[in-house]
C-alpha cells in the first residue's frame, strides 16, 4: 500500500513537472505569425545633393484621440501580440537598448539630437517617486509615504514629429523623409489643468526604423495583414496637423496664430506643399 501510495504522488509531481513545458508548446492561433518579426526595413534612396532641387523642413503632431490614429495608441496594456508604439518605444529604451532618447533640452524646444540620455535620466523620465502624506492606522499621527509612478502608454496621447519634403530632380520625385519623433504628456498647471502638451524625449527616426519594422499594428479590416509601426510612417497612414515649418523667425505657428486660426494655416501650408509637387507636372 505504501509503495502504491508513493508511485502515485511521484506521477502527479511528475504530471505537474510537464504542465508548464506543455503549456509552452500551446500556439494561440492557427498558424505562426513570422512575417513581421522578420522583416527587413527598406532602406532609404541615396539623395545627393546636387540633386536636391526644393527642400523644405515640417514640423507635425499626431493626435492620438483621433480615430484614424488608434492603432499606434492601443493597446494601452501590452497584449500576446501587440503593443502600443510607446510600449514599443520604452521596451527598445530600457530592455534592448536598440534607441536612443535625446534630450529635449531644459525648455523642451531642442530637437537637435544634441545631448543623448543616460540609463539614470531614462529611469527618471519612466518612473518619479511621488510623495503623500497618509494618517497612520495605528497611532494617527501623519505619516509620509512615497510611492512610484510610471508613465504608462495611456498618458501618451500625441506625439510630434520632424520631417523632410524633399525634390529629387535625378528621380523627380517628391521624397518626405521623417527626421525625429517624440512622445508628448500633458503639461499641467499648479490648479491641475492642462495647459498643453511637451516632448518628452526626441529619437532619432532612422534608428528607429529597425524597431518598428518588427512590431504588428491593428488592421480593422483584416488580421492576416497587419502592417508594422515602419509601415504606417512609411506610408503616411495617420492624421496630423503642422505646427511649424522652416521660416526665417523659426517661430512656430500659435506664435503669431491662435486657436482655429492655427488649423487653419497648417491646413493653408498643407496645400501649399501639395501645390508645389502638382505644379511641376502642369503644362
Amino acid at each position: 500500500m505504501r509503495n502504491l501510495l508513493l508511485s502515485m504522488a511521484m506521477a502527479a509531481v511528475a504530471l505537474c513537472a510537464a504542465l508548464p513545458a506543455a503549456a509552452q508548446t500551446v500556439l494561440d492561433g492557427a498558424y505562426i505569425k513570422e512575417h513581421t518579426k522578420t522583416k527587413r526595413v527598406v532602406p532609404y534612396t541615396h539623395i545627393r545633393e546636387a540633386d536636391v532641387m526644393w527642400a523644405r523642413r515640417v514640423w507635425r503632431t499626431i493626435d492620438l484621440r483621433e480615430k484614424v490614429n488608434h492603432p499606434l495608441y492601443y493597446p494601452t496594456e501590452p497584449i500576446n501580440d501587440r503593443k502600443s508604439l510607446f510600449d514599443v518605444i520604452r521596451q527598445g529604451l530600457l530592455v534592448d537598448g536598440s534607441i536612443t532618447a535625446y534630450d529635449p533640452g531644459p525648455l523642451l524646444t531642442d530637437d537637435e539630437f544634441k545631448k543623448p540620455l543616460l540609463a539614470p535620466e531614462l529611469k527618471d523620465l519612466f518612473t518619479r517617486m511621488d510623495t503623500q502624506y497618509t494618517e497612520s492606522l495605528t497611532t494617527g499621527d501623519m505619516e509620509m509615504v512615497v510611492q512610484p509612478i510610471n508613465l504608462e502608454s495611456r498618458d501618451i496621447k500625441m506625439y510630434k514629429i520632424k520631417e523632410d519634403w524633399i525634390f529629387d530632380k535625378q528621380r523627380s520625385t517628391m521624397d518626405i523623409r521623417i527626421i525625429g519623433i517624440a512622445p508628448m504628456k500633458e503639461v499641467r498647471g499648479e490648479d491641475g489643468e492642462v495647459r498643453g502638451y511637451a516632448p518628452i524625449f526626441w529619437l532619432y527616426y532612422p534608428e528607429c526604423r529597425y524597431v518598428f519594422a518588427n512590431w504588428d499594428a491593428f488592421n480593422r479590416e483584416n488580421d492576416a495583414e497587419r502592417r508594422s509601426y515602419e509601415d504606417i510612417f512609411w506610408k503616411r497612414q495617420f492624421s496630423s496637423y503642422i505646427t511649424k515649418w522652416s521660416n526665417v523667425y523659426d517661430r512656430q505657428l500659435n506664435d503669431y496664430k491662435t486657436g482655429l486660426d492655427a488649423l487653419l494655416e497648417g491646413e493653408e501650408i498643407k496645400q501649399a506643399l501639395f501645390e508645389f509637387e502638382h505644379d511641376l507636372w502642369n503644362f
